[in-house]
């Protein structure tokens, strides 16, 4: 398979790094790249902000223009791939062709999950993962004045109620948990994004299931919780999590982790798979994290970008481990916010210690267990994530008065 091309297989981020970066380290045979949307590889993050609300136009999502691909990839768009067999080193795409790799890269990414409840087919039911998916949400709240309903208080339900919010529309927000985030912030900063939303008039709902979505003449026109209350809507948003786009990494026989380890790929170290000459990137990629002692799948922008430049330089036979902290972002309004490490659920910290003014929406803060800081985040608290690490892979515990005077 030596004249075999190098493959990727990915239409976000992380297979866009893959690609550059197999160029930048001068890699100089066919590369192609296989994107399953009708668009060359791109970011998402500002599907959910400024895209969504008409303040960037579409080229902002775009990291890597048409010429660069013109010039050093085969681009392959709108033609998924279906089938892997990694011991031919042969990928099936939908189209019935078959194509033959050296070495392979999946960035497969991830898909929004359904609400298996009734009246998740009606019209006006939303899922937001694409342009397309953001283009058609962006259409029904610019054009509309009723209520938006958002099932899920996620990251996406928050930042998309934030942006229908700053475009005028009423928003409801419902969630399961005692406060929004708490699975990944706990309820203490569960309860600042809380705030932050209901200070900008979000109906914001916690403990809430929702049983099924209403219709009439096949068009959602509110949702009925688990209690049996009716809540009007227009259009109804379904941001309850992605679920690890798996499916050709298991039709291939390579390893995945269990859902208790958040699903997706198993990769070592340098992101190589159980199967020969094929790598995971992105979404899908479940790494070992030496800091944490345990393998973390990890869904965000700067996962993308930091495992599609290893498992480049992997594939090229670096052997160095893959070693960054999980890293996110998000923008809400005028609150601005970054994230650095992991804390596996409310139950694995000790302590959340602040440094600065919460009602000022200043600060930062640090979970930490038995002294250590597990995670850090700084809120319109800026170019402090270098110090944030540094307090993470600390030899020594830094003790609670320096955190506290951090700001």
């Amino acid at each position: 398979m030596s004249n075999a091309p190098f493959v990727i297989v990915g239409g976000g981020l992380a297979a866009s790094k893959t690609a550059q970066t197999l160029r930048d380290e001068g890699y100089e045979g066919d590369l192609v790249v296989v994107a399953g949307e009708p668009h060359r590889p791109y970011e998402r993050p500002p599907l959910s902000k400024d895209y969504l609300r008409g303040d960037a136009d579409r080229s902002a999502l775009f990291t890597v223009d048409e010429d660069w691909y013109r010039h050093n990839a085969d681009l392959r768009t709108g033609v998924p791939a279906t089938g892997l067999d990694t011991a031919a080193h042969r990928l099936a795409l939908a189209d019935g062709s078959v194509l033959e790799y050296s070495k392979l890269v999946l960035a497969t990414g991830s898909t929004p999950r359904a609400l298996p409840v009734p009246g998740g087919d009606l019209r006006g039911v939303h899922l937001l993962r694409t342009v397309e998916d953001a283009d058609l949400l962006a259409a029904e709240l610019k054009g509309g004045e009723g209520r938006v309903a958002i099932v899920g208080d996620g990251w996406i339900g928050m930042e998309v109620a934030a942006s229908a919010r700053q475009m005028g529309r009423d928003v409801t927000l419902f969630g399961m948990g005692a406060q929004p985030l708490e699975r990944v912030l706990g309820p203490e900063m569960g309860l600042v994004f809380a705030q932050l939303h209901l200070d900008k008039g979000v109906d914001l709902r916690r403990r809430t299931e929702i049983a099924k979505i209403l219709g009439e003449d096949g068009r959602a026109v509110g949702v009925e919780t688990a209690e049996g209350e009716r809540v009007d809507a227009d259009l109804v948003l379904v941001a309850v999590g992605v679920a690890p786009n798996a499916g050709l990494a298991a039709a291939g026989g390579l390893e995945l982790r269990g859902r208790d380890l958040g699903g997706g790929v198993a990769v070592d170290g340098t992101l190589r798979t159980s199967a020969a000459d094929v790598w995971a990137a992105g979404d899908i990629a479940s790494a070992p994290y030496p800091h944490y002692g345990r393998p973390i799948r990890v869904e965000h922008w700067q996962t993308a970008i930091d495992t599609g430049v290893h498992a480049a330089k992997a594939a090229l036979g670096s052997g160095e481990a893959f070693d960054k902290l999980p890293y996110f972002f998000t923008d809400q309004y005028d609150l601005g916010m970054e994230y650095l490490g992991f804390v596996a659920g409310p139950d694995a910290y000790d302590e959340v210690v602040v440094s600065g003014s919460i009602e000022s929406l200043e600060f930062a803060v640090f979970w930490t267990k038995a002294g250590r800081v597990l995670a850090g985040m700084a809120v319109n608290t800026w170019d402090r994530v270098g110090d944030i690490e540094a307090l993470i892979r600390a030899e020594e515990p830094p003790g609670e008065d320096a955190l506290r005077s951090f700001r």
